[in-house]
């Protein structure tokens, strides 16, 4: 059909019609060209823009930086304490005497258990971090304090959220009404400043708090060790003294003797028990590095926050600019190629109308 059209046609048409096809298809393959020149062209023609709006974000970033408050993180390491005696109730000499006792149908249980990682999961459990809260008197410090005074070493406490003339909490709006957090909350903050790590080569545990005050954070590394030891202490004497309850009533229904002399070294295994938890104040984590109140920031890292700020607006920016650029570009682009089409058709028309004069 387009030869047709060639044969029935003027050299001026067929001229035409060639420049034409050629046209667009230079057009086209210039269309898909990315012009590094034409980049830089559009970047900097927009240099103020790019300016404005990453100093907008350079500064905004700073003051954002200076505003964060201090925090400090406190830590402290620890290393599981010896276990001596037969701390664990009656497990310990469950592999020395189990075979003989189940003769007379006593379970003695089976190996003992891990007390370190033990006392690690109560440490982070729900009931004892509420019950450690509640017993210290650290929801306030915890939920309601916004910085650190480095010069009268006293919390600064957040005036929305607690008003301290009045130890009251305060509700939406700043009003009297209490809302003081619940222990489900104060739960999740408290864990989230808690930090327990146990190293798998060496065994070191570490524990860390963060706070906005370093001596704050100091003082709870240092309630937490020693509660944790005196729950575990408390635990492995009341089981203790439950294992000797239970083979003292045994010891009366027995008349073997190789059973009763069992049950009198299971006696004093679990008496020996309550004696070494008696007197160990370190029962099941042993302090090595005590805490001391850090005199450094762990964060926030100021200086990366500026960075960070200052090159998200430089990016921002060089996208805006390349977007309007390369839209109003397309706008022109198209108003072009209409004129471009309507002259053609008109030259066109004069050519036909010439050849039909002709």
């Amino acid at each position: 059909m387009k030869n047709h059209k060639l044969h029935g046609s003027t050299s001026q048409e067929v001229d035409a019609i060639n420049s034409s096809e050629f046209y667009q298809q230079h057009q086209l393959s210039e269309d898909d060209e990315i012009d590094l020149a034409e980049l830089w062209h559009a970047i900097w023609s927009g240099k103020l823009l790019i300016i404005a709006i990453t100093a907008l974000f350079a500064i905004s970033s700073i003051i954002y930086a200076i505003n964060q408050p201090n925090i400090y993180k406190a830590t402290i390491l620890l290393a599981p304490a010896s276990e001596q005696g037969g701390a664990g109730g009656l497990a310990k000499m469950a592999g020395q005497f189990g075979g003989l006792a189940s003769l007379a149908g006593i379970n003695l249980g089976s190996s003992g258990t891990d007390k370190t990682g033990l006392a690690l999961e109560i440490l982070k459990s729900r009931f004892f971090i509420e019950q450690f809260i509640n017993k210290h008197q650290l929801l306030v410090p915890l939920m309601a304090a916004k910085n650190w005074d480095v010069n009268t070493k006293k919390l600064i406490l957040n005036d929305e959220v607690y008003n301290e003339k009045t130890q009251t909490w305060l509700g939406e709006g700043n009003t009297s009404k209490s809302s003081e957090p619940s222990a489900w909350q104060s739960y999740k903050a408290f864990k989230a400043a808690l930090s327990v790590d146990k190293s798998a080569e060496t065994g070191m545990i570490t524990l860390t708090i963060e706070h906005y005050s370093p001596e704050v954070a100091t003082q709870w590394l240092v309630w937490l060790v020693n509660d944790i030891n005196v729950t575990m202490r408390e635990k492995d004497k009341a089981e203790a003294q439950r294992s000797i309850d239970y083979l003292s009533k045994k010891l009366q229904e027995t008349q073997l003797a190789d059973m009763q002399t069992v049950f009198y070294q299971l006696i004093e295994q679990q008496t020996k028990t309550i004696m070494l938890a008696e007197v160990s104040e370190e029962y099941v984590l042993k302090t090595i590095d005590p805490a001391n109140a850090p005199e450094e920031k762990a964060k926030p890292k100021r200086a990366l926050i500026v960075v960070l700020g200052t090159m998200l607006g430089g990016i921002l920016s060089v996208l805006i600019v390349l977007i309007r650029y390369f839209t109003n570009k397309g706008n022109n682009d198209d108003t072009n190629k209409l004129a471009e089409t309507m002259s053609g058709a008109a030259n066109a028309v004069q050519i036909t109308a010439q050849t039909t004069n002709k």
